[in-house]
């Protein structure tokens, strides 16, 4: 393939990731797919992600409606950009109506994006074939349990539009689990171990059954009595499910199905003393639940091979399994206990810090459950391990936000602009939004023995220099005469922004000072920016998202005559 042929296939591969993600191609996503779909290419990949990476910059420095014709010139999008939009693949051996999922969280906190995947594909599914999908909420680790967490993922749930059709927790199912292991022990597929752990670990690694392995259910039974009336401690005695012993997987050998816990449950107390484990339980239930489909990350391979044991012991049909590959969420925290520690020691503000990738600190930032649930399923169901995209969730955001986001001016670490010359009150019209009717804003410069005032942002004010002629946005031209120490002086020039335009004039947004209410900006990294927002912001809502001109979009918070606080969404 000629240079001149590489450019253009990279090019036709930037134009339709940056059609697909408002207007901005993301050159990894480019690189992937070239590299995917062209093989000859991979002895010249360095070549390739070279010309990639100029070819991005070129596109993406272009008009969305541009790249959209050129894109139209060269046909469209290919077949399989098209078929990428089709959805998600079939499920196996699913048939409409007679297809029953579920979506099982741990409460040890709220959902963050990694949940997001399963309860999005979950649902999807449940949507697709007129299915059924159950919330189960798995709680039978009593040390890993937030009481406040039940409510909040129903929340989660809510606000990210899944819809839910059954509800369980497990704390309340504890009877059953005991009475489906009763049986298990009668079936002799399990028994109880009271071996010393390190023990156990020995024998297991080896390959080799530990003598409680061959004991008979009578002995099994009565010891598991004892463990229900408290006779052994914590760790003296375990249920072990049968599986061969020289599994290839170490992990699966004989693995416990309940262990003693002595810590109380935050639901039920000192209730109960001995606890199922996630894989028991799981298997129980998706019996009991009549689950049809499975869907669940690859690194659930090894608990799906521990819980068909269960299944088999017991006579059970298996429900479909489909694993999916790893989901990496780059540059957030989504550990709970982690968060949890960083809220307790007040690293962390709380679950909807900005720092962590909780729902709910997305919600708060001012992403849409919509944006969300989209770059989702663009991922789709796929066994491929694959990195969520920020840039395309915030791209899909943005085309949702930006039609109904106003448009108003707020500059930081603020410099103010002393303005001799000027005559009479200016009057700015400013609309509300660019593409739509929405109405005006309006600020008035009102001079005071010729002078007048505007607060420009610190960033701006940094730029210019004494014979500089810069624009006020819709307002007038002003060259500036004086730099000093945290102020500018500068005198009025013209009114006509084509004079701005010969002038090579830098058009910068401005507030003045008797129409500026305090204005500050959560970062993503937690920090604070701090300025003044024009007064016509008063007006909106809390809760409501805009745009601060040249600047990024942000979520206002709280909005009163004191000021106004926000939290930075996206660019």
């Amino acid at each position: 393939m000629e240079e001149k042929e590489l450019r253009d296939l990279v090019r036709r591969y930037a134009l339709e990731n940056a059609a697909r993600y408002g207007g901005k191609a993301n050159p990894n996503a480019v690189m992937k797919k070239i590299m995917k779909e062209h093989e000859e290419l991979r002895p010249r990949a360095k070549e390739v992600l070279k010309t990639v990476r100029e070819v991005v910059r070129e596109v993406n420095r272009m008009p969305e409606e541009e790249i959209k014709r050129e894109l139209e010139e060269l046909g469209g999008p290919r077949e399989d950009e098209a078929r990428d939009k089709e959805g998600l693949k079939p499920l196996p051996g699913a048939e409409p109506g007679n297809v029953r999922l579920r979506f099982a969280p741990n409460p040890s906190g709220p959902l963050h994006i990694g949940h997001a995947r399963a309860a999005v594909l979950n649902d999807e599914y449940a949507r697709r074939y007129d299915g059924t999908l159950v919330l189960r909420i798995e709680d039978t680790d009593p040390r890993r349990v937030d009481p406040e967490a039940y409510d909040m993922i129903e929340e989660d749930l809510e606000w990210l539009g899944v819809n839910v059709d059954e509800r369980y927790v497990q704390s309340n199912r504890i009877e059953l689990y005991y009475m489906i292991c009763e049986e298990l022990l009668e079936r002799e597929g399990a028994y109880v171990c009271t071996c010393d752990p390190d023990e156990f670990r020995r024998l297991r690694d080896a390959g080799q059954a530990c003598p409680c392995r061959s004991r008979d259910k009578e002995e099994n039974i009565e010891l598991w009595e004892e463990m229900l009336d408290g006779a052994f401690s914590e760790g003296e005695a375990v249920v072990r499910v049968k599986t061969e012993v020289d599994h290839p997987d170490p992990a699966v050998r004989e693995w416990v199905a309940f262990r003693i816990v002595e810590e109380e449950h935050p639901m039920t107390g000192s209730r109960y003393l001995v606890w199922p484990t996630m894989n028991f339980a799981v298997a129980v239930d998706d019996h009991l639940m009549n689950i049809t489909h499975v869907l669940r990350g690859k690194d659930h391979e090894s608990n799906t091979r521990r819980q068909e044991y269960v299944f088999e012991h017991l006579g059970w049909d298996t429900p479909e399994y489909v694993h999916y590959g790893i989901l990496k969420v780059e540059g957030a925290v989504l550990s709970t206990s982690e968060i949890r520690r960083g809220i307790d020691s007040g690293e962390y503000t709380g679950w909807d810090d900005v720092r962590v990738a909780t729902l709910r600190a997305l919600r708060r930032r001012g992403i849409k459950p919509e944006a969300i649930r989209e770059t989702i399923l663009e991922i789709g169901l796929t066994d491929v391990d694959a990195t969520f995209s920020w840039e395309h969730l915030y791209a899909r955001n943005r085309k949702m936000i930006d039609p109904e986001s106003h448009r108003y001016f707020f500059v930081r670490d603020p410099i103010e602009l002393r303005i001799e010359g000027v005559k009479e009150s200016i009057l700015a019209r400013l609309p509300l939004h660019p593409d739509r009717d929405e109405g005006e804003r309006i600020l008035i410069l009102h001079p005071e023995n010729g002078v007048a005032r505007a607060l420009l942002d610190g960033e701006d004010a940094e730029d210019l220099w004494e014979g500089d002629v810069v624009r006020l946005m819709n307002a007038i031209n002003v060259e500036i005469e004086e730099v000093g120490d945290g102020w500018l002086r500068g005198r009025y020039h013209s009114d006509d922004y084509r004079t701005a335009k010969e002038e090579d004039a830098q058009i910068i947004h401005w507030v003045p000072p008797d129409q500026a209410v305090r204005c500050e900006v959560v970062r993503p990294d937690g920090s604070v920016e701090s300025g003044y927002a024009e007064i016509n912001v008063e007006r909106e809502q809390a809760g409501s998202t805009v745009q601060f001109e040249r600047l990024y979009f942000v979520r206002l918070e709280e909005v009163s005559s004191g000021g106004v606080r926000a939290v930075y969404t996206h660019d």
